[in-house]
């Protein structure tokens, strides 16, 4: 089974007009402190870098390297 993390996502402004322009902030839950975004693109490598860290410690944990 594959460990999952929540995360709270607060989106302050987004401009129908301009997808790409996207404000806001991450937190994932259980942790401190947050992240903030300012384009989709950025919010898209806050969790998947968050992803490949969890990827990458159960790899170690287990005796795998990558």
């Amino acid at each position: 089974m594959n460990p999952t993390s929540d995360y709270i996502i607060r989106i302050y402004r987004y401009e129908k007009n301009k997808p790409q322009s996207l404000v806001g902030v991450v937190e994932e839950v259980g942790k401190k402190g947050k992240k903030a975004f300012n384009t989709y693109d950025e919010l898209w490598e806050i969790l998947n870098s968050a992803k490949k860290k969890e990827s990458k410690t159960k790899a170690l944990s287990s005796g795998r390297r990558e």
